[in-house]
């Protein structure tokens, strides 16, 4: 297998996927000859011509209704929003006719097959517009898948499923993780299932659960835990919406701990589900309180980056608080 590192794996899922079907086209600001900000459609202007990877006007609102009305014309539309923190101009489009679509009509026709990628997160010291998390506001509606992969490998099969899925998804990528994660990628076509959890590491005193660039923090918690005995289940959770609550169910209940990870601040944060949902399946299994370590209630700081992150240190103390309840 080659080895890649995520903007390499991305990039490569759409040259595959805009090779496989016609109808595949990228677009949003500068993805054309200049290859996108941090070059992930870099290349794709050249093979595939200016009609099916382009440039458009510096408005996300504009990029969305656009984008809608190619993938209601039967196109496979994969736009890009410049940084997660710019999606917001385009909630409107998004929540309101993006995820209703096929509702509104009946199932009489749809927007499925319509990615919107974006680079989300923090970790490049990007400061309060350039670092938020936002794929709680996205997993309160009905009509959308929301994914975020943690590495390479899954950056690449998770996006081909997202353009290949009937259903319209927001594909949140780590920005952290762009350059940093390197692994190992098939160069073939290949597809991972969405709405569908993975157990990365098994265990049996702590389930300890994250997605995205978070995945790399749980894990040196949990390295550390186990320095002190703590054997931890570690899942990855993949697709936000809709979300593996059985896979998590079937740990915790084997377990009887939860630690909830996310980069995304704690009120309203996507943990908060997971946790009201846990409770109700898990309730007589439970062992302690489910711990949830998240971002701190506050614009995402840029001199206090380091403290503001829910970091590997925060989650140990989160994981021993738990197992000595």
């Amino acid at each position: 297998m080659a080895k890649m590192n995520m903007l390499q794996a991305i990039n490569n899922a759409l040259d595959l996927a805009m090779a496989k079907d016609d109808s595949v086209v990228c677009f949003g600001e500068d993805v054309g000859h200049f290859g996108g900000v941090f070059r992930a459609t870099s290349k794709l202007q050249e093979k595939y011509g200016k009609a099916r990877c382009f440039n458009t006007p510096l408005t996300e609102q504009g990029i969305a209704g656009f984008a809608n009305g190619m993938a209601a014309q039967g196109m496979k539309p994969v736009a890009e929003i410049q940084f997660a923190d710019y999606i917001f101009p385009a909630f409107d489009q998004i929540v309101n006719e993006t995820a209703k679509f096929r509702y509104r009509s009946g199932n009489e026709f749809n927007v499925g097959g319509l990615v919107f990628r974006s680079p989300y997160g923090g970790g490049i010291a990007g400061g309060h517009y350039h670092s938020q998390s936002p794929e709680a506001y996205f997993a309160h509606t009905p009509g959308l898948k929301v994914v975020i992969p943690r590495d390479p490998y899954q950056a690449k099969g998770l996006l081909l499923a997202s353009i290949a899925s009937p259903d319209p998804v927001i594909f949140f990528e780590p920005k952290k993780l762009y350059r940093a994660s390197v692994g190992e990628v098939p160069e073939e076509y290949y597809e991972i299932e969405l709405g569908k959890a993975e157990v990365t590491q098994q265990g049996k005193d702590v389930t300890v659960l994250a997605w995205g660039a978070q995945m790399e923090i749980v894990q040196k918690a949990v390295e550390m835990a186990e320095k002190e005995g703590v054997s931890c289940e570690v899942i990855d959770l993949r697709s936000i919406l809709p979300w593996d609550a059985d896979t998590v169910a079937e740990s915790v209940k084997k377990t009887g701990r939860l630690v909830i990870n996310h980069e995304a601040p704690l009120t309203g944060g996507f943990a908060g589900e997971i946790a009201a949902t846990i409770q109700q399946m898990c309730f007589l299994y439970l062992e302690s309180p489910i711990e949830r370590v998240c971002g701190m209630d506050t614009p995402y700081p840029l001199a206090l980056e380091k403290e503001y992150v829910a970091d590997h240190l925060k989650t140990y103390e989160a994981i021993m608080r738990s197992v000595k309840f």
